[in-house]
């Protein structure tokens, strides 16, 4: 579904050159869109598997009406995509939505989409950022970068004098995209002293991450962080098993890495997929692509430095979904472990990699889930390795320092009930940005729910926009006050029909789980 662009255009002037939005809404209020803006140069040939590079100046005006390609990556039905839009290595791109620049600074807004690393576009229509913009008097910003193989898997164990590849060329993508932001978002009238780094699953996790890397200091000063999986944060040596495996299924000696440069892109895209669904179903709860700890760009585990106070000192909002790991039951994803010899197997291999870990403490998170054996057990274990208590472990450690306000989204339409999804990973998204029925087959409001379901998303809305303009997610709608979250209360914000703050609502695995990081190396 695409919003409708008028021929109503608006031609801004950047650093890198000219670049013409479209009207999306006219009269009084318009917003304007401008997207496919490159932010760094195609990293394509010999940059391919390196950090990205500023973009050549272009000549002319550049279109903005429509979106860049997508990163390279597999079909996949959990995204749905325009069929339009094809994939390019040429991706690195990003969009604007923002009212007609008129010598206002407004806040920034950053989107940072999700996709285990491994999917996902800025272009998807559930990140439609006009509503955010017009209701908020925002800019709105969403980006692409490189995911799967291109972006995060490592190769670096494969460098030589000659031939490098670099670490995290995904995230070394979105700090260039937030670079390109302070640079140049005040053409389109934006503060780029006020931006807010907004993200779900591993967008949330990319910038979890990016506050704990000295190259991402002061590019923006916000970030709302929705289901992080914030301890998918793996070593060099479990990343280089991975990246020795891409090669085996490429018919590739490591001394002819350096042909990974050269090969179809289709050929690589293909490889990826099968990692995705191999390193899932070997060891349970870990992902065959995720940002690794290199000890330079990453310097270290980002939970570990949280709890060692060595975050960004900056506002955070930072929660999970109710019902996280329904979606991956649902949809019989091997992205997250759903059946209970999965689960077992998992919390098997976490201890393997944590010797230190006594009997005593597995026995008590064991004892948190009474019903375990059962699929609703295995179901709320694995949403709490994953997501739950990864953000409670970053709550913590944040809120010694800066402010940071903790809630959990509960909301579910009728249909999502019925269908045991409820409030599944990823379905608060049509709430922050406002866009319902952008799937190709939408269920949501099937059996009704859309009136309450509009209202949670106002106020989330308003929420957000309220914490991007001002630091502090207080809307003025008279909707329940969300106090800071600290250790002592861990208030918590509820978000359903009605919201609630509720003290420490997860105190029973919060505390079986204990304070001591669980994940994998």
């Amino acid at each position: 579904m695409k919003p409708a662009s008028s021929d109503v255009t608006h031609v801004v002037h950047t650093r890198d050159g000219d670049v013409r939005g479209y009207a999306e809404k006219s009269g009084e209020g318009a917003v304007y869109a401008w997207k496919g803006i490159p932010y760094a140069s195609p990293p394509i040939g010999r940059l391919r598997f390196r950090a990205p590079v500023a973009p050549d100046r272009w000549e002319g005006v550049l279109d903005g009406r429509e979106f860049g390609p997508m990163a390279p990556q597999a079909p996949s039905t959990a995204v749905p995509i325009d069929e339009d839009l094809k994939y390019d290595e040429d991706c690195l791109s990003l969009n604007v939505w923002a009212p007609l620049p008129d010598g206002k600074k407004r806040p920034v807004m950053v989107w940072v989409h999700g996709g285990a690393y491994c999917l996902g576009s800025s272009a998807q229509a559930i990140y439609d950022g006009r509503l955010l913009a017009e209701r908020g008097d925002v800019v709105v910003v969403t980006i692409n970068y490189r995911v799967g193989p291109l972006g995060f898997l490592d190769l670096s164990s494969f460098s030589t004098g000659d031939e490098v590849f670099d670490t995290n060329c995904g995230l070394r993508d979105q700090v260039a995209a937030f670079e390109w932001v302070r640079d140049c978002i005040a053409d389109f009238g934006g503060d780029p002293d006020s931006v807010t780094a907004f993200g779900e699953s591993s967008g949330a996790g990319s910038l979890t991450t990016l506050m704990t890397c000295p190259s991402a200091e002061g590019l923006f000063h916000r970030v709302i962080a929705q289901s992080p999986p914030a301890t998918s944060v793996y070593g060099s040596e479990r990343a280089a098993s991975v990246a020795e495996r891409l090669l085996g299924i490429l018919d590739l000696d490591r001394d002819r890495a350096q042909e990974l440069r050269e090969l179809p892109i289709e050929q690589i895209v293909a490889a990826g997929d099968t990692l995705v669904e191999e390193v899932p179903t070997k060891i349970p709860g870990t992902l065959a692509m995720a940002p690794v700890v290199d000890r330079d760009f990453v310097p270290k585990y980002p939970v570990a430095a949280f709890q060692k106070g060595l975050s960004h000192r900056i506002p955070l909002i930072i929660g999970s979904n109710k019902d996280e790991a329904s979606i991956f039951k649902f949809m019989k994803s091997p992205l997250l472990p759903v059946s209970t010899d999965a689960v077992q197997e998992m919390l098997r291999a976490i201890a393997a990699d944590h010797p230190e870990l006594s009997a005593a403490r597995l026995a008590d998170i064991l004892s948190a889930y009474p019903d375990r054996a059962k699929p609703s057990g295995a179901l709320a274990m694995s949403r709490d390795a994953a997501f739950r208590m990864p953000a409670l472990w970053v709550a913590d450690a944040h809120s010694r320092h800066s402010p940071t306000w903790m809630y959990r989204f509960d909301h579910a339409t009728p249909m999502l009930k019925a269908a045991r999804v409820g409030a599944g990973h990823a379905t608060e998204l049509p709430y922050v940005f406002g866009n319902f029925g952008t799937l190709n087959v939408d269920p949501t409001f099937w059996i009704g729910g859309r009136k309450a379901a509009l209202d949670v998303s106002g106020r989330m809305q308003r929420r957000w926009l309220a914490f991007a303009a001002h630091g502090v997610p207080a809307a003025l709608d008279a909707s329940k006050h969300w106090p800071p979250y600290d250790e002592q209360t861990r208030n918590t914000l509820l978000i359903d029909t009605a919201d609630a703050v509720v003290g420490d609502p997860d105190q029973v695995l919060r505390e079986a789980w204990g304070e001591e990081v669980m994940g994998f190396n």
